[in-house]
């Protein structure tokens, strides 16, 4: 490339570059300045090798043509044209002969013969400078397509996600666990705060692009079926947390109970907790679809395997009589009587029972369902009633009453 005029040796020490550019503010090696630099092109050449046999530290640069117009056809952005007078003639080797990132980029997409270049558009300025190369290093007929993607933008839109963005606001920028190598602070991952990659993937997939229809959910092999460069928005596209959990959420209830159990019995034996795998199975389809993560599981069901420590009684006690007592004591005692437990008996009975004591659905609903589970929370109570087991709600029911009744 120096032979061909295409590169050029330069001389300028640090503290010469750092000069220049307190004297000039916009200070930019280029075509501008070049010959009034130290540099093969403006020293003689007599003066250029006497340099290099004395061993002086040297980086060598590539050389922006002057008055040109670098065009090239991006595949998400169609004609981009740059003027090469707005270019830097970039460092292509350091002094210490380490290649840079605009040299070592072109020579491995070389080597490994890529086809087409994905990356953000923040290289877009650098693309005028890799087009060069490829064509200064002979390897144009080879040179591969280009495709600057949008960047993913900060939650309100201004600048560039970024680690601290994530650390202020308190959720993952990198899909699994990253640690500083200086410091060995670890930041968590998606897949470490529970992302399931089924969320992951469909959330990045739709994240600047859509397929021109309202659908949101992707499966990996649909979002290979149906991707396509020409539907990527040019604008970069804000991250959405909530959103980003709306993912998890829908592909939790779209996974199957038996591809969850796994996770879900980690989440038990962190709470020291053993239980038959039918029964967590049964669990767990009752309350699947109130989950955001799996370990949202215990949070959500944590009544299914043990009783409740406590009863919100602020929603009992204000309106709580010995008439409401004597009701549920009446259905303790015909629950004794059940042959068969399932929830599609076991529920007309109850409302039955409302109705022929003259008080309100609400009135009784509430309180038994507090006395089941310890609040106003839950699937539906009677599907809970079902898998809880007839002794045990016999058991929770006397032992709520004391506490209703004190």
């Amino acid at each position: 490339m120096i032979e061909n005029g295409y590169a050029y040796y330069a001389f300028d020490t640090a503290e010469e570059l750092d000069e220049q550019r307190k004297l000039q503010p916009n200070f930019r090696y280029s075509h501008e300045n070049r010959l009034q630099l130290r540099n093969s092109l403006s020293l003689s050449e007599t003066e250029t090798q006497q340099l290099l046999d004395a061993g002086t530290p040297h980086t060598i640069r590539i050389k922006i043509p002057t008055d040109e117009t670098v065009t090239f056809t991006d595949m998400i952005r169609g004609k981009v044209a740059f003027d090469t007078n707005l270019v830097d003639d970039k460092v292509l080797l350091k002094a210490d002969g380490m290649p840079t990132y605009h040299l070592a980029v072109v020579v491995d997409d070389k080597a490994m013969e890529i086809s087409h270049v994905f990356r953000g558009e923040e290289w877009l300025p650098s693309a005028p400078i890799h087009i060069l190369l490829w064509e200064y290093l002979g390897w144009g007929d080879s040179m591969p397509g280009w495709a600057h993607l949008p960047l993913i933008l900060k939650p309100d839109g201004n600048g560039k996600l970024s680690k601290r963005d994530g650390d202020r606001l308190g959720f993952p920028v990198y899909a699994m666990n990253w640690t500083d190598a200086k410091s060995g602070d670890t930041t968590k991952g998606f897949r470490e705060m529970g992302f399931l990659p089924e969320a992951f993937v469909n959330m990045l997939g739709v994240l600047g692009w859509n397929d021109g229809t309202e659908q949101e959910i992707f499966s990996l092999d649909e979002l290979i079926q149906k991707f396509g460069v020409d539907r990527i928005s040019k604008a970069g596209a804000k991250f959405d947390f909530e959103k980003a959990k709306w993912f998890n959420h829908e592909w939790i209830k779209r996974t199957s109970t038996e591809s969850l159990l796994p996770q879900i019995n980690t989440v038990l034996e962190h709470h020291q907790v053993e239980a038959d795998a039918a029964y967590v199975s049964r669990v767990l389809d009752a309350v699947k679809e109130r989950l955001t993560f799996v370990e949202d599981f215990w949070t959500q069901a944590s009544f299914f395997f043990s009783q409740p420590a406590e009863y919100d009684l602020s929603a009992v006690k204000p309106k709580w009589s010995a008439e409401k007592t004597a009701f549920f004591e009446h259905i303790n005692q015909s629950f004794e009587g059940f042959n068969t437990w399932k929830a599609a008996e076991l529920e007309p009975f109850f409302k039955d029972a409302i109705q022929a004591s003259g008080m309100k659905m609400g009135e009784l609903m509430m309180p038994f369902r507090i006395m089941l589970v310890g609040g106003k929370f839950g699937p539906d109570v009677f599907q809970i009633v079902e898998l809880l087991g007839q002794q045990e709600v016999i058991a929770r029911v006397k032992k709520a009453l004391k506490e209703f009744d004190a």
